[in-house]
């Protein structure tokens, strides 16, 4: 994309923003976070493509702007305090009549940010092992193992929500991994 080509960065983000809300989403779990992530991450694109002369690959800068973004965001002080009088009931994890997508996310917020970073990117956006390395700046190897362990704190945070043929899916990808 050359940096003098407004309309093309326009008529990027009117198509890409929705599926960039949606995985900004399943990272964070609150749509007012995945917009403020959004937003966030188009003001980057933009401005590194006014900056920068050529971007050879738009859509993956995009991608890794975004999961940078969220790292980032989880660093802060601010996100990690959350002062109480007294601290909160934690109900046992009962799925029962829920939605099965809305107890996967309800799981996917107590993956750590970086394996839940990998797991959007392998199993939502359906980018191969080493997509995903590039865009997060690590190695295969470090793709693999983090897939490996947010896939078993999402199972453990599943209990017995997670379905048998679900569970026996993950464990091929996982031997395949």
């Amino acid at each position: 994309m050359l940096a003098g080509d407004d309309e093309a960065l326009r008529e990027f983000i009117a198509l890409r923003r929705g599926p960039l809300l949606r995985s900004a989403f399943l990272l964070c779990g609150d749509v007012h976070e995945a917009e403020d992530l959004v937003q966030s991450t188009l003001v980057k694109v933009v401005m590194a493509g006014r900056r920068l002369d050529r971007i050879d690959n738009i859509e993956a800068y995009t991608r890794r702007t975004l999961m940078s973004v969220f790292i980032s965001s989880r660093r802060r002080l601010w996100r990690r305090e959350h002062p109480h009088a007294a601290p909160p009931d934690h109900p046992a994890a009962v799925y029962g009549d829920i939605d099965m997508g809305l107890a996967v996310r309800t799981a996917l917020a107590e993956v750590p940010p970086r394996q839940r970073a990998v797991l959007v990117l392998r199993y939502w956006e359906d980018l191969s092992v080493e997509e995903t390395a590039q865009i997060l700046g690590v190695s295969t190897g470090t793709v693999k193992s983090q897939s490996a362990r947010g896939l078993a704190t999402l199972r453990s945070a599943l209990g017995d929500a997670l379905p048998d043929a679900v569970d026996r899916s993950t464990d091929a990808e996982e031997a395949r991994l």
